[in-house]
């Protein structure tokens, strides 16, 4: 009685553990290895040209994005992540915005920061009004509309505390004539907005309809609080969407039955894939 109770348990945990890959769920050191390998791989399938998003930025916004997606925050018919990395200067490029679906980056340029945060470089953020200063975070984007600085984008911020005020801030994306190079000629850096991430006025209308209508935009800077605390950042990834160039991925070690062969595909050194099929059993 005792062995067939043992068996049986055995095979609910087989089960489950297959189950819990079927429908995309994660737990355990395995499956955090499944998301990192994924992202990875993802990340070396992104055409950069010369001048790539780092992979920690990258890894960090693909994580928010595809929690916010996995909530329903986000537009699934738009594969569109953008990503502000405010730690660059900002005579830098340091605006991407990346085609997930072909793995293609749309635009890469100047972004502006917020007065009250700094200079040349951006140093510190608030959620608050009047401060002039970005905000962090993950933010997704809602209507266009006519303002000051033609046309506009609102932006909704979904990181409790870091910069869930933006709506009623007007933190919005526009453009701006001190977003270009010939401002970072005579200042040596760009000019500075009251908080809205600005970019350069002949990009900003094919940038907004580039990413308006609920996709994804992450504002990083490596803020000690913001990392550890916000919830679209550390919340566990449960679940990774279909990549034609990643199928069928599981992390290395996971439990199959009997009868079973398993073919990884290596790519860059990583696991690209795993593949099962079905061997006799003498």
């Amino acid at each position: 009685m005792k062995k067939m109770i043992v068996c049986l348990s055995a095979i609910l945990t087989i089960t489950l553990s297959i189950s819990a890959l079927a429908d995309g769920s994660h737990s355990g050191p395995g499956e955090e290895k499944k998301v990192e390998n994924y992202i990875s791989t993802l990340y070396n399938q992104v055409d950069f040209g010369k001048h790539p998003l780092s992979y920690e930025v990258f890894e960090k916004a693909y994580r928010g994005y595809i929690n916010l997606r996995t909530a329903g925050k986000l537009n699934s018919d738009k594969g569109v992540i953008s990503v502000c990395d405010f730690s660059l200067p900002s005579a830098m490029k340091r605006l991407w915005i990346i085609n997930l679906v072909t793995h293609k980056v749309l635009f890469n340029t100047y972004v502006a920061h917020g007065q009250g945060s700094g200079n040349d470089g951006a140093l510190s953020f608030s959620n608050q009004e009047s401060t002039h200063k970005s905000s962090l975070g993950f933010y997704v984007t809602g209507e266009t509309y006519q303002g000051e600085h033609g046309t506009s984008l609102r932006l909704n911020g979904l990181d409790q505390g870091f910069n869930d005020a933006a709506f009623d801030r007007g933190i919005v994306v526009h453009g701006a004539d001190y977003v270009c190079e010939n401002f970072i000629n005579r200042q040596d850096r760009l000019g500075r907005s009251w908080g809205c991430p600005a970019v350069p006025s002949n990009l900003s209308l094919p940038i907004i309809n580039a990413i308006k209508d609920g996709t994804c935009l992450f504002i990083y800077y490596p803020e000690y609080k913001y990392l550890k605390t916000s919830y679209w950042l550390n919340r566990k990834v449960e679940y990774l969407p279909e990549n034609p160039l990643y199928a069928n991925v599981l992390a290395a070690g996971q439990p199959v039955k009997p009868g079973i062969r398993v073919i990884q595909y290596i790519h860059n050194g990583i696991v690209d894939s795993i593949k099962t099929m079905p061997v006799s059993v003498q």
